[in-house]
């Protein structure tokens, strides 16, 4: 038995990258995925990487996954996506937020389209996407809700910054993801009474996607200093699947986690050798 069976489960980002990881790993596990994102076929998006491929690569190994080509800085698209997923298989028990939009841009010359667009994809798709979530799950009294976060919401500490690189332009990145944590430890909370687990998890080490390479994080996909994809997929499913009390309003990183519960022996990183964002120490 598979430690998703039968569950209904919406991921989006899943074109590529840590989303595809992860819907392919919930499928194997039996679960019925919903894979999101607005890449349908290959060529469409300048990266590598489709919803078409990891639908195709999901039914190769035997399992169940349907596409659902989205906008989800959209609100009727949210919509959309939760009415195509009860189409296909009915009310969802797991939402994993994993989409992500990154602009590497300073303050100072951020474009307010670019900014007001990246805040809807990183923060207020997973509030929207949640309040639809919750009208399935709070019915059953059960549900899982694992938001993907990045070690970008550790800021850099207070001044001063005799060191600091000229124009990292990470400041709106990080905000979003802190929000995102703290916005997961509040819903935990609120959804606690129906049985509902809300988690938050970030890779200990960067993960080499097509992403993260172009935006030169990485050197490449097989960069040795990078964290396999693999690892946040496990991550995920096991925020999905523990019990509620084990880990709601847990905010944790990849490898942390799953050493924590004996997924893997050896682990590093944020989360093990170094310390995580203020809301994963509490």
């Amino acid at each position: 038995m598979g430690k998703l069976d039968g569950k209904v489960c919406v991921i989006t980002g899943a074109s590529r990258g840590i989303g595809a990881g992860i819907a392919q790993l919930f499928a194997e596990e039996g679960g019925k995925v919903v894979a999101a994102a607005r890449t349908l076929r290959e060529g469409d998006h300048p990266l590598e990487g489709s919803l078409e491929k990891t639908v195709a690569d999901i039914r190769e190994s035997g399992g169940e996954a349907t596409a659902s080509a989205v906008n989800i800085s959209l609100p009727e698209d949210c919509e959309r996506l939760f009415q195509e997923a009860h189409d296909a298989y009915g009310s969802v028990d797991v939402l994993v937020n994993n989409a992500a939009l990154t602009y590497f841009i300073p303050v100072k010359d951020y474009p307010l389209r670019r900014w007001m667009r990246s805040w809807a994809v990183n923060f207020h798709a997973p509030f929207i996407l949640s309040q639809l979530a919750l009208q399935d799950m709070i019915e059953k009294k059960n549900g899982s809700i694992v938001n993907i976060s990045s070690g970008a919401a550790i800021g850099p500490g207070r001044g001063p910054y005799p060191d600091a690189p000229p124009n990292s332009g990470g400041t709106c990145y990080g905000a979003e993801k802190a929000a995102l944590e703290r916005f997961s430890q509040g819903l935990a909370q609120e959804v606690y009474q129906h049985g509902i687990s809300v988690t938050c998890v970030s890779p200990s080490q960067v993960v080499p996607t097509p992403g993260t390479v172009f935006h030169n994080l990485v050197s490449g996909i097989d960069d040795p200093r990078g964290e396999h994809p693999d690892l946040m997929a496990k991550s995920a499913l096991l925020l999905a699947t523990e019990p509620l009390d084990n880990v709601t309003g847990r905010v944790t990183y990849s490898q942390e986690i799953l050493k924590e519960y004996g997924w893997i022996e050896d682990a590093q990183g944020t989360g093990v050798d170094r310390k995580g964002s203020g809301y994963s120490q509490i």
